[in-house]
């Protein structure tokens, strides 16, 4: 940590008074920062990681620098860059948020006010033009890539939890709605990704997977893990905010049937993350035994997947 703390102090030309860890979440190498009168947050790719997909720390930073300066609720990039200064790795350095996590928030304000202004939040992310996403050079994922990327994880996932998986893939693939013009989906769109002050979005956070796509995929992502947190067996972290599907769709827009495949599909996402992780963690690659705790949960998501696409009028 003292390396780390020496290699940014050089970076930025100030003083790094402490680097510690952040326990909280799933997300990996995040550091609290202690600057002179000031806190930050810092992300780091893993030591001897790839620089591409959820590692490509470069990449998150320009998205949040350019939510953050188009006036979206995002942390403003202090500083960041892609050449290996900081232990060897790449690094952005964003101002610390204040504001309450959702397990705080859903306790004070009413789940309706924290849903409204998710929703808010997300119609005015979607309404940024492409170009000033930070990634709008990258082209939109087609919603049959969407299937197929997370077939990729499933089929990593243990067999005896994913068996009606691949009916699940096939039921998707028969039903893709028509496609929208495409638009920044932060895709782990959810309570648990969010800082409230007020009843208010303050910092959406965690940028990982984020892509150019579909425009339901992150509203159905935030039913979806409210949902599931609600029975008990949601992401962790992913908070119990109780506002049924039909309310979110309405403060949104669209259409119920469009909405239950993309919910379908989300189901299918998040039973193969769970999965995928099972086996990261029963192999020791990525230890982390919360996902033993998700067994059931990979059935029950891919069982839901199922019955909302074998609803009468399903599209």
């Amino acid at each position: 940590m003292e390396a780390i703390r020496q290699d940014l102090e050089k970076e930025l030309g100030e003083s790094v008074l402490e680097v510690r860890g952040i326990p909280e979440g799933h997300s990996g190498f995040t550091y609290w920062v202690e600057l002179t009168g000031r806190t930050a947050v810092m992300r780091l790719p893993p030591p001897g990681a790839r620089i591409a997909g959820p590692a490509d720390i470069p990449r998150q930073g320009r998205i949040m620098d350019a939510l953050s300066k188009a006036g979206l609720p995002v942390p403003p990039v202090i500083k960041m860059s892609e050449q290996p200064v900081v232990d060897g790795r790449p690094y952005y350095l964003v101002e610390a948020v204040e504001g309450e996590r959702i397990e705080v928030a859903m306790h004070h304000h009413p789940a309706r006010q924290l849903a409204a202004s998710a929703v808010d939040v997300l119609r005015r992310m979607q309404a940024l033009p492409i170009a000033k996403t930070g990634i709008g050079e990258e082209p939109g994922a087609p919603l049959q890539a969407e299937i197929m990327r997370w077939g990729w994880l499933m089929e990593r996932a243990p067999e005896e939890l994913t068996g009606d998986a691949p009916r699940l893939a096939t039921m998707l693939g028969d039903r893709i709605p028509p496609e929208k013009p495409p638009v920044l989906v932060h895709a782990d769109y959810h309570y648990g990704n969010m800082l409230f002050k007020d009843g208010v979005v303050v910092g959406l956070l965690d940028w990982e997977i984020a892509q150019i796509g579909q425009p339901l995929l992150d509203l159905a992502c935030l039913s979806v893990v409210a949902s599931a947190s609600r029975m008990g067996a949601g992401v962790p972290g992913g908070g119990v905010v109780d506002v049924p599907d039909a309310d979110l769709l309405e403060m949104y827009g669209g259409d119920e049937a469009e909405y239950r495949w993309f919910l379908a599909l989300t189901y299918y996402k998040y039973a193969s993350i769970f999965g995928y992780n099972l086996m990261l963690h029963r192999r020791g690659k990525r230890p982390d035994p919360i996902y033993e705790e998700r067994t059931t949960t990979i059935m029950e998501f891919i069982a839901e997947g199922i019955r909302l696409l074998g609803q009468e009028g399903a599209a």
